[in-house]
């Protein structure tokens, strides 16, 4: 994309220049022109009175020469997310596939260890952003800089985590690119025909799965909910190429601050990288259920899920939700008490190892996918299973 400025309408008035909030525009002769601070934000186009000023939005088609697999490397407080190496074992196999090369890119500061993590699980080659500016999260920031280095480099596809920090920046720059992005993938896959990458999502509600093309534009964008899929095998020692990335770059200021970072400490395990969890929906009938499922988490050394009906109830904070609009999680023990088994809440457990459904409905949906089913009375079972723990 770029700025067009239409010389015969232009009357000089300045007015794109009082709008413009990075400089990016002045008054040369009698003309408006754009130098390089330009991001396209597109207040100088809504400021013109006569429309002199409009973006070229010229969409980067498939045989535009883009090549490549990127992952996105979620990273938090130095620490890569376990999510980068699940998607790091996707784009590998998906790399491999169209025959060519699997690139991570990491963003950060103090974060430059890491990069040999992510040449162990597959990377060929790693975009290294290395900076104080970068310590912090701040999503138009980091997504003016990935935008930047897309536009540089021409991937042809490009993932990222659906945590809530991929959700927060990674539109913005699909957006900036001018090209689509599917949210929330559960499965991708690569169509030899055409190359084409195979995004499958949850749809209506989870009662349907939609796999979604985007055969127009490139990058083709996807994120990719977490736990759904396995990281690769791991390499120690395996190298690649470091590309050094500079992350000043003309028009990258950024709009927020960061203030700080409030660690919630509620739970001793989290759920997302719990191997056990007990899971409580509205057949506990009141908050005070949770109490007795806690118990039993703490027991296992476990964490504590919740399905939406419990969490709409108020019985329980977002935080322990699991589901299509919750976490995903894939533990190894996940044990359900009192939830149905809608699909929206299926979505986000069914890959557990074990499923244990504790409900007193035979006919629950939620025993269709448990390896073990206990028909009867929660309040019954479970003391009865923590009696039996305590011992």
């Amino acid at each position: 994309m770029s700025l067009l400025i239409d010389s015969d309408l232009c009357t000089g008035c300045g007015a794109c220049v009082e709008a413009c909030p990075f400089g990016a525009v002045e008054i040369i002769g009698e003309t408006a022109q754009a130098n390089e601070k330009c991001n396209l934000c597109g207040a100088c186009v809504e400021a013109c009175p006569v429309e002199a000023i409009s973006i070229d939005k010229k969409e980067a088609k498939a045989d535009d020469g883009y090549q490549g697999v990127w992952v996105f490397a979620e990273q938090r407080r130095g620490r890569l997310a376990g999510v980068s190496f699940e998607l790091l074992g996707e784009g590998r196999r998906l790399a491999d596939k169209l025959g060519v090369s699997l690139s991570a890119v990491l963003f950060g500061h103090r974060v430059r260890e890491e990069a040999g993590r992510l040449f162990a699980y597959g990377a060929d080659r790693v975009y290294l952003a290395d900076d104080p500016s970068l310590d912090a999260f701040t999503d138009d920031l980091y997504g003016g800089l990935l935008t930047a280095l897309i536009r540089e480099r021409r991937p042809e596809i490009v993932l990222c985590g659906a945590t809530s920090l991929g959700r927060s920046f990674f539109p913005k720059a699909a957006n900036a690119l001018n090209t689509g992005l599917t949210a929330d993938c559960t499965g991708l896959d690569i169509r030899e025909a055409d190359r084409l990458l195979l995004q499958t999502r949850p749809a209506f509600g989870g009662n349907i799965m939609a796999t979604i093309l985007c055969p127009n534009r490139r990058p083709q964008m996807a994120t990719v909910r977490p736990k759904v899929m396995r990281p690769g095998p791991c390499r120690e020692g395996r190298t690649g190429e470091l590309v050094e990335v500079e992350p000043s770059r003309p028009g990258l200021v950024p709009k927020t601050r960061f203030i700080e970072f409030i660690e919630d400490l509620s739970e001793k395990v989290h759920l997302a990288e719990a191997d056990i969890i007990v899971a409580g929906g509205r057949g506990l009938g009141s908050a005070k259920g949770f109490d007795l499922l806690r118990e039993l988490a703490e027991l296992l050394g476990g964490a504590l899920g919740a399905s939406r009906g419990a969490v709409d109830a108020e019985w329980i904070s977002y935080a322990h939700q699991v589901g299509q609009t919750g976490k995903t999680v894939s533990p190894k023990l996940y044990i359900a008490c009192g939830i149905s088994g809608a699909v929206q809440h299926l979505v986000g457990m069914q890959s557990a190892d074990v499923i244990v459904a504790v409900n007193n409905d035979p006919g629950a949906p939620i025993f269709d996918v448990a390896d073990y089913g206990l028909v009867g009375d929660l309040y019954e079972i479970i003391p009865a299973v923590i009696n039996q723990l305590q011992r």
